[in-house]
């Protein structure tokens, strides 16, 4: 059914959301304040055509965008981009009880994106690659892509010919790229074990495209050289497939805040610390003990802690946080503890230092939502969330990077709920 109506507001994905006589009705790329004529099934809405457009709508600066569905807001003027992003973590802390100061939203997109995942699918033998249509199982086939940094240059052609040489198969691929000083760094995922013509052809490509190293789900195939980025004075060789931060600028402002905010510790844990993003630089100025269960990040971070000049000692422990989160005995140990989890969040490890007595918490999150119910927890373990800041390293998406700051006020823990 098609129809013309006006949209209120923008979701938490970035789709334009109008009241519909059953409910909410979601529109990608429409902007509250627009007049939009729309395909509508349901609740969703598909929009054909811009009739009066908001007074916030400019004109976006990819050609994809309103079919790839990388972007959901790339139309939205700056200044209320900004108060949308900010919102989504306002909203979420608010649904869960809590109305701390949040900051304005840091714009961390830098010169761009230094790692994307592209996918691949096969039409008759014929690869497409790019991003999926918004709401959709489309593929929409990319040759560039705005929004990553400079060093990303050969992404897309490089996940092109891979594609390309593994087309026989068909299976439906996962190319991650992550640019490093030495060249670009690729981990595919999908495919299964590789022939040996099919190794041979994923070899001929990572000559031919000059990457740094190629790998097969997280199986190194070639290393033509050590995929390196650097991390305060350290110097880090992450394993295939290893979570580094989206943009250099958002690792670097994220950095900047955790190192201010703990800069008086004297011996800190970081939990979830992967390569060492955050371990590393804090080194510079006291002892850290890293946990994590991803033992090939660990052994990267230590040697990378073990050959920069000036650290403080960094120790090791590979531990699963989701099922064995460290305790009140082991916490008393640090006078401040930083976590870093994945987007689901560390309700376990936030649950656990709620009945610490650790003095000083940060918390990093790239989803809101996990990031305000691990800050319930603690609140309600008698912690003080001072601050919250919104880090926007993924511009132009619904995705929002998170830091919370919590100073223990009661002496004696409270036993929070876990929900």
């Amino acid at each position: 059914m098609r129809r013309q109506f006006s949209i209120a507001r923008l979701g938490q994905r970035g789709e334009g959301v109008a009241p519909g006589a059953d409910g909410p009705i979601y529109v990608p790329y429409a902007l509250p304040g627009d007049v939009i004529l729309a395909e509508i099934e349901g609740m969703r809405g598909r929009l054909v055509e811009v009739v009066a457009p908001s007074p916030d709508r400019i004109a976006p600066f990819c050609v994809h965008f309103g079919s790839c569905g990388g972007c959901a807001v790339q139309a939205l003027a700056p200044r209320s981009y900004a108060d949308w992003k900010r919102s989504l973590l306002v909203e979420a802390l608010r649904h869960a009880g809590m109305e701390p100061e949040v900051g304005n939203l840091v714009d961390a997109h830098g010169r761009g994106r230094r790692r994307a995942t592209f996918h691949a699918r096969f039409d008759g033998g014929k690869p497409r690659v790019g991003f999926m249509r918004a709401r959709a199982h489309e593929l929409i086939d990319l040759d560039s892509c705005p929004i990553l940094a400079p060093q990303m240059a050969g992404a897309l052609a490089a996940a092109h010919a891979l594609a390309a040489a593994l087309r026989a198969a068909g299976k439906p691929l996962d190319i991650s790229v992550t640019a490093s000083l030495t060249g670009l760094d690729i981990d595919i995922k999908g495919h299964g074990p590789l022939g040996p013509a099919e190794l041979q052809a994923a070899i001929e490509v990572a000559e031919a495209e000059d990457l740094a190293r190629l790998s097969n789900d997280r199986r190194v195939i070639v290393a033509r050289h050590a995929p390196i980025v650097k991390i305060g004075k350290a110097e880090v060789a992450p394993p295939p497939g290893a979570f580094l931060q989206a943009t250099e600028a958002g690792e670097a402002a994220l950095a900047a805040q955790v190192c201010e905010t703990l800069a008086d510790a004297r011996r800190i844990a970081d939990l979830f610390a992967g390569v060492g993003t955050f371990s590393l630089r804090l080194a510079e100025r006291a002892p850290v003990h890293a946990v994590d269960d991803d033992e090939a990040a660990l052994a990267a971070l230590g040697k990378a802690a073990r050959s920069a000049p000036g650290l403080r000692p960094v120790t090791i422990e590979k531990r699963d946080l989701f099922r064995r989160p460290l305790g009140d005995e082991e916490l008393r140990r640090f006078d401040a503890v930083l976590f870093d989890p994945p987007r689901a969040g560390a309700e376990a490890q936030a649950a656990a230092l709620a009945q610490s007595a650790v003095p000083l918490v940060v918390a990093i999150s790239c989803s809101p939502q996990s990031l305000a119910r691990d800050a319930a927890l603690l609140v309600a373990g008698g912690y003080r969330l001072l601050s919250v800041t919104p880090f926007d390293q993924f511009r132009h998406s619904p995705h929002l990077e998170c830091a919370g700051i919590f100073r223990r006020e009661s002496t004696k823990p409270r036993r929070p709920l876990l929900g």
